[in-house]
């Protein structure tokens, strides 16, 4: 099955994840401009007025951009909607991005409604949606939902616990649709690998933190280049919903990250006070012992293209070689 054009001409099959407190307009903007989806949470503009304020800066300047730039790939614009109880934001956010005809909505924790689906469809817009098991995908696809992002296990975020191979694998057997994947991915070679397994795309998040356009503190980005896969702790504490953070961050908080209590799913609220939680408490990937410098996203773009068509080298090469010997 073919694309669909939001998703067609990029210069690397990749996905930039919203990172709540993290994707402000210039790390969109970058990721956009080196020809790769660039994404935020409509939570992360505080007060909501401010999201019409930053869809115009992004869509103003990449207009701009593509006019200086009438060559190259240029990233289009995905905005995330949190389809849950606890945000009284939802209905206002939805309608500010289709008046702003945003091309790619990523909802998240619920598969969104009818109406949120038709309303983006109604102007060519898609709706890709977080999933971290077959199940949440069957209810997603049910819902009429475009394609889906599979938050597989050692993702940063809300993640799942499910291996990226059988996820996908289970997934592929039901949908043969846009499929984006998560789970540790840091390189070329991850992103190569994610196509080689079923996937369409890759979904990278904590690698783009540690870039120079994050809104992210440099103690944040430190600790990614810090740490290794065993620094990341799952668990739900934090906004009731299971997800990997940084040890560092949870024991500067004055815990304990091998004996943290447990919390359920009635005291998610992400449209509130507890956004002020993930000041402190970091979330990160599996993936960050690959991580090791802080690069422009340009720069990181190229490197990531660099080792994408390393990777494709490699295994004709190797392809080559098996031939010789049969």
């Amino acid at each position: 099955m073919a694309l669909p054009a939001a998703l067609q001409n990029l210069a690397l099959p990749v996905v930039a994840s919203p990172m709540f407190i993290v994707s402000y307009p210039e790390l969109v903007l970058a990721q956009c401009k080196a020809g790769i989806v660039g994404s935020f949470p409509a939570l992360n503009a505080r007060p909501a007025e401010l999201l019409d304020e930053w869809l115009t800066q992004i869509q103003e300047q990449l207009a701009v951009h593509k006019a200086a730039n009438p060559g190259a790939a240029i990233g289009p614009i995905a905005v995330n909607q949190i389809v849950h109880q606890s945000n009284a934001r939802l209905e206002h956010d939805v309608r500010v991005c289709v008046e702003r005809k945003v091309p790619i909505f990523i909802t998240s924790l619920r598969a969104p409604a009818k109406e949120i689906i038709d309303a983006v469809h109604s102007y060519g817009g898609i709706v890709l949606h977080d999933v971290i098991n077959i199940r949440h995908a069957q209810k997603a696809l049910e819902a009429g939902v475009d394609g889906l992002i599979l938050v597989a296990a050692g993702a940063g975020g809300h993640a799942g616990t499910t291996s990226p191979f059988a996820l996908v694998g289970e997934v592929r057997r039901i949908f043969d649709g846009p499929i984006v994947l998560s789970g540790a991915i840091a390189n070329g070679g991850s992103i190569l690998a994610a196509q080689a397994m079923g996937a369409d795309l890759a979904y990278m998040g904590t690698r783009f933190i540690a870039t120079r356009e994050a809104h992210a503190v440099e103690g944040y980005k430190q600790a990614i280049i810090n740490s290794n896969a065993s620094d990341i702790i799952y668990t739900n504490l934090f906004t009731g919903v299971h997800g990997n953070y940084i040890r560092e961050s949870i024991a500067n908080a004055g815990l304990d990250p091998d004996a943290l209590p447990e919390s359920d799913k009635s005291k998610m609220n992400f449209a509130g006070d507890k956004a002020r939680a993930w000041k402190d408490i970091w979330g990160a990937g599996q993936g960050v012992g690959l991580m090791n410098d802080i690069p422009t996203v340009d720069e990181l773009v190229a490197r990531l293209k660099r080792e994408y068509d390393e990777a494709k080298e490699r295994l004709a090469i190797g392809r080559c070689g098996l031939g010789a010997l049969s």
